[in-house]
């Protein structure tokens, strides 16, 4: 967007255009343009950190000019006696360039183990509720090249295979709620500089220096690479390549979905041929994976080693009937049924 189109628009404040006639604040923003294209509202997840903050501004100019109503929204996880004041910090911040927020509070016990994964299935779980409440499907989130990065190794030490090692996309959906990623191929550098330059202020979490966390490690391991050269461009072409090879495989997975099951609505039961299972492996496991999850109708996949136990029983050929994510799974000569339980 040029800064005479910005000009004519006379709903964008004065603050908004005089921190666009920066070059790299510009520039920023113009690559963020090209790449966001929402054209519905959305609600932007805003932590305080330099990532959220650079990416409230850039949501907030962008909806200006597509004349949209974004929500703010900032989560106190009340895990550190000063998240309530850097929350109620990073509301001032955010309310200075005319950005309204609104504070989502943790409230209960607070767990002792896990705390990172917990507080971020936290952090969702308020999020996703206020998406349903006001009806909006999509939630901004503002993860980096970085992050992308971080996830990769991180998904790798857990042994994950393909699909985990390449979770962290721009786009992805859970419980009909989008989360989108715009900031996924931005440098972590550029959005410390927007930070610093819009507000002069971001939060730098202490636990980002502690090496009890699992991502702390692996950021210091990364760390260890830079150092011998590691060129963060390459990892990303490296993952945007897994990314293709994710999509041929999921591809061959809604085909052996579409072509291989029949639902019985008489007998409320999806029937899965004999050529299903007449496929690679990954094709198979996902596809399977996908439809007890359809069937069985639980909020969360099944875990992976339950599913290669019933399909090493399937591959044997003496399974009989098993239950699983909600699934009754049985085997009738040649063909599987999977039925909901209950």
């Amino acid at each position: 967007m040029s800064l005479k189109n910005l000009s004519v628009r006379k709903k964008i404040p004065k603050i908004y255009k005089s921190k666009l006639l920066n070059q790299r604040v510009n520039k920023i923003f113009n690559k963020f343009e090209k790449s966001f294209k929402i054209d519905s509202n959305f609600i932007v997840a805003v932590s305080g950190g330099a990532d959220s903050l650079a990416l409230a501004f850039l949501t907030k100019v962008y909806s200006l000019k597509k004349n949209l109503n974004p929500r703010y929204f900032i989560v106190d996880h009340k895990l550190r006696k000063e998240s309530t004041y850097e929350a109620q910090k990073v509301r001032s911040i955010l309310k200075s360039i005319k950005i309204n927020s609104q504070v989502l509070n943790w409230n209960g016990k607070k767990p002792t183990s896990n705390i990172q994964s917990l507080a971020r299935s936290k952090r969702y779980e308020l999020l996703f509720s206020k998406c349903k409440k006001l009806k909006i499907s999509n939630l901004i989130l503002g993860h980096h090249t970085d992050d992308l990065i971080e996830n990769f190794f991180l998904r790798m030490a857990r042994g994950s295979g393909l699909k985990g090692l390449v979770s962290l996309g721009t786009n992805t959906k859970i419980k009909n709620i989008n989360l989108i990623r715009p900031l996924i191929k931005f440098d972590k550098k550029d959005l410390i500089f927007l930070s610093k330059f819009i507000f002069n202020f971001y939060v730098d979490d202490p636990t980002n220096d502690d090496i009890k966390f699992n991502r702390i490690k692996i950021r210091n391991f990364i760390k260890e690479f830079e150092s011998f050269g590691l060129d963060k461009k390459k990892f990303q072409l490296t993952i945007e390549n897994l990314k293709k090879s994710d999509q041929s495989i999921k591809f061959y997975v809604e085909k052996n979905k579409r072509v291989n099951s029949i639902f019985n609505y008489e007998k409320n039961q999806l029937i899965l041929k004999e050529n299903f299972f007449d496929n690679s492996h990954e094709i198979i496991f996902r596809s399977f994976s996908d439809l007890i999850h359809l069937v069985g109708k639980k909020p969360n996949f099944v875990r992976g080693k339950k599913i290669e136990n019933i399909l090493n029983k399937i591959k044997e050929r003496n399974l009989r009937k098993e239950t699983l994510g909600g699934c009754v799974i049985k085997m009738v000569n040649h063909t599987v049924i999977l039925t909901k339980e209950g």
